[in-house]
């Protein structure tokens, strides 16, 4: 199936990101949010990225102004009728997701394949609550999407192997690499990261070391190019509380139970670099760990 037009829901972080990369990639890109200042916000955020790689030589001015003009926004759900894919792309929780999908069915075409960029819920559970559960797959990006070059590809019980194939191309034309993750709870980059996050979080919560020692030791011990906590901040608090719940309720091990510092950081607002607080304070010119 060929895809040419694609729909973003959720113009933050992850959908801006998305969308820079379909645009760059020659694909037109209709980004939908719910907010015209969030739409605004998103592309001038795509537009500060594009400048960014056209002073580092990745690409040319031309292919710049060319990606531009291939995103227009939208915060009515129903102008993604026409698209060939649709990408979800909103916060990570379940109910919000499945708002979305039952919003936008009455008004697509039939052979438009449906995504969700969940990092953690389940891809059949999301699929049998929509009309074409065979045309429902978990496109899985991560952050930043410009510069990461993974994405998990997840199949529910029912995809069929057309949409898999889809997909698979749609990631070769956008210049990354594919996974395939079977789906269960966090499938494969957050079933094995978020873990260590949250065990990083313990060894903090229980005195072992404090902020600065946890990031630098994991740096200089294991050649990580950051921290997890700072790691932690940069993906949002509550995306990893999120994803911590969904493992621990998933898989029933208390190996996965969320550490209750990070419960409180998230009760308290301090959600990381984009609240200005997580487990460093980020509201001067250089970040100060909270602990």
């Amino acid at each position: 199936m060929a895809i040419e037009k694609v729909g973003i829901v959720g113009a933050g972080q992850m959908g801006n990101g998305i969308a820079h990369v379909f645009a760059l990639a020659g694909y037109e890109v209709l980004l939908n949010d719910i907010s015209e200042d969030a739409l605004t916000k998103a592309v001038a955020v795509i537009t500060k990225n594009l400048d960014r790689q056209v002073s580092r030589d990745k690409i040319s001015e031309e292919e710049k102004n060319a990606a531009i003009a291939r995103i227009s926004t939208t915060t009515k759900l129903t102008d993604l009728g026409p698209t060939d894919l649709v990408i979800e792309a909103a916060t990570e929780r379940e109910t919000v997701k499945q708002a979305i999908f039952e919003d936008l069915l009455p008004h697509l075409k039939p052979t438009t394949i449906l995504t969700s960029n969940t990092s953690s819920i389940s891809i059949t559970r999301l699929a049998s609550r929509t009309d074409r559960p065979e045309k429902f797959m978990g496109f899985h990006f991560m952050n930043p999407v410009p510069v990461m070059q993974l994405v998990e590809l997840i199949r529910g019980i029912a995809t069929d192997q057309e949409t898999y194939e889809t997909l698979l191309a749609v990631v070769e034309k956008l210049g990354k690499t594919a996974a395939s993750a079977e789906d269960f709870p966090a499938f494969i980059v957050n079933r094995i990261l978020m873990p260590m996050i949250n065990e990083a979080v313990y060894t903090l919560y229980e005195g072992v070391g404090n902020v600065r020692s946890i990031d630098e030791s994991m740096k200089l011990g294991a050649n990580h190019p950051m921290g997890p906590l700072e790691l932690a901040d940069f993906i949002g608090l509550d995306t990893c509380l999120a994803i911590m719940n969904v493992l621990h309720d998933g898989l029933a091990d208390t190996k996965y139970r969320p550490c209750p510092l990070l419960t409180k950081y998230v009760e308290a607002g301090w959600l990381g670099r984009k609240a200005g607080r997580g487990f460093y304070d980020y509201r001067g010119e250089t970040p100060v760990p909270t602990r």
